[in-house]
Order: structure tokens, then C-alpha cells, then sequence
């Protein structure tokens, strides 16, 4: 025993490092799963509302984000517009981050090509717009005048999948992707308040406590929270994916941190001298 305390504590720290980052690493490459994840009745709530939507509604998809949050966020903007497509829902994205427009618009090519979805038709993006709530209260009296041109520039007169598209009465959903202001908050109280849009929203683990009133109160329908609210939603669609993956590389590193810091201890105290009497 007095053998492994003395080699415990000997032991060069790049080891550690270098165990850490392969316990991290294992489960992203090859997805084994060390726990079950078992969704909560917010990340339900989420899918049930998707769930209930009847096929060939119209959603938008706000992804408020930018690669700063995309750990978290990304995940659940994956597995929502799978649900959507995979429902055959019709995909309209909207962003106001600036930096969200090329993640959002990866998301609905890659997709788009998985279900063999037809851009235009299917699902497109309207892409940025400055003005933040502003944006979203123009939008309510015009879509089209608020986004006279898609992401790619194609006038929205010319997109199949706009006609009949005036404003939020047409919208039968709206999913709120969310890093931050503007975000999901302010969905809520310009649109959800306004124009009684139903909505549900994915958010970052540190601020989702601040939408459980909204969800008590209705205004959401269902709420993700950081990326074992994307896990928990991903089970439910039936992809585990992206934030599975990270959720089980976070727990290997949680346990193997704390397995070496209890090691630590136990060597730490092994070379304590007994006090004299």
C-alpha cells in the first residue's frame, strides 16, 4: 500500500490531463452511453407540442445563437428541425444574431437533404435582420415587408413556400432557440403576449431557470435547458446525437475527476506523520 501511495504521489499531472481529455474525447467519437437519460416533463412538454402540430403546418424556427453557445444550443436546433421535417412541417428560420445565420442555414441544408426536403418549398430561412424586437413587432403586420429577401437574397415574392405568408396569423408555431437578448424572452412578450403564437424554446443551462414562470404561466409549451435539455429532447425524437455524446463525456469526466481528487486525499494523508505524544 505504501508502494502505490508513494507512486500516487509521484505521479506527473500530464497523465491526468491526458486521461481527462480521452474520457472526454471516447464518447464523441464512437457515442457509447455509460447512463440512461430520462427526459423531464419540460423537454415533454417540447416534443408533445411539435407532436401536436397537424403535418403540413407552418413553423419558424428563430436560432438566436451564435458560435459562443453553439455546444448547447446547436444540439437542439438539430434535433427540433428533425422533429419539424420528419413530421413534414414546413421550416421558415428566422435569426437576429448576425453570426446565427450560416449555423442556421447548415442546419436546414444538412437536414433539407436528409429527408430529402426541397429548399424554397420545404423549408427556408429569412435570415438576419437588425432591429431586434422591432423586427419581431413588424413582423406581426408583415413578414414580407420585414424580410423583403431570404439569406440567399431571392426576393420572398419568388419562394413558393412564403405565399399566403402575411404575418403570425399563418405561423402555427414558433421554436425559440435561444443564447441571450434577443432571445426567447423577448418571443414571449412581443409575439407569444401579442399575438397568442404558441411557442416552445431551447436555452442555455445558465439561463434556464429564468423561463419557468413562462412555461408555469403557458407561454412556453415546453422548455430545453443547455445540453441535457437537448439529451433529454434528442431521446424523446429518437436520435441521440450531439448533446448525448457531450452529456456522457461530462459525466466520465465528473466521476474520474472525482475518483482522483478522493486518490489525492487518500496520498495526501498516507505521508502524514503520526503526532508525537
Amino acid at each position: 500500500m505504501s508502494d502505490f501511495l508513494a507512486w500516487l504521489r509521484a505521479l506527473d499531472r500530464r497523465w491526468i490531463f491526458l486521461a481527462v481529455g480521452l474520457l472526454v474525447i471516447a464518447p464523441l467519437l464512437f457515442g457509447f452511453h455509460i447512463a440512461p437519460v430520462v427526459p423531464s416533463h419540460r423537454a415533454k412538454g417540447f416534443y408533445d407540442a411539435i407532436e401536436r402540430l397537424p403535418e403540413g403546418s407552418t413553423v419558424l424556427v428563430a436560432g438566436d445563437y451564435d458560435p459562443g453557445t453553439r455546444a448547447e444550443n446547436y444540439p437542439m436546433h438539430l434535433a427540433a428541425v428533425r422533429h419539424l421535417m420528419r413530421r413534414n412541417i414546413k421550416v421558415i428560420g428566422v435569426e437576429l444574431y448576425p453570426a446565427g445565420v450560416p449555423i442556421a442555414d447548415d442546419v436546414l441544408r444538412d437536414l433539407g437533404a436528409e429527408f430529402g426536403k426541397k429548399l424554397g418549398v420545404d423549408y427556408m430561412n429569412l435570415g438576419y435582420k437588425v432591429g431586434n424586437e422591432l423586427v419581431m413587432s413588424s413582423m406581426g403586420t408583415s413578414i414580407p415587408k420585414t424580410f423583403p429577401v431570404d439569406s440567399r437574397g431571392v426576393p420572398i415574392s419568388q419562394i413558393p413556400l412564403m405565399k399566403g405568408i402575411e404575418n403570425f396569423q399563418q405561423i402555427d408555431m414558433i421554436v425559440s432557440i435561444s443564447a441571450g437578448y434577443p432571445g426567447t424572452k423577448e418571443w414571449v412578450q412581443q409575439v407569444v403576449s401579442r399575438f397568442h403564437v404558441p411557442m416552445v424554446a431551447g436555452v442555455t443551462a445558465v439561463s434556464a431557470p429564468e423561463y419557468y414562470p413562462y412555461l408555469q404561466a403557458g407561454q412556453l409549451q415546453g422548455l430545453l435547458g443547455g445540453m441535457a435539455g437537448a439529451a433529454e429532447y434528442e431521446v424523446l425524437v429518437g436520435k441521440p446525437a450531439l448533446a448525448t455524446r457531450g452529456m456522457d463525456a461530462q459525466s466520465l469526466a465528473h466521476v474520474f475527476i472525482a475518483f482522483m481528487i478522493i486518490l489525492g486525499n487518500i496520498a495526501f494523508l498516507g505521508q502524514r506523520k503520526p503526532a508525537r505524544g
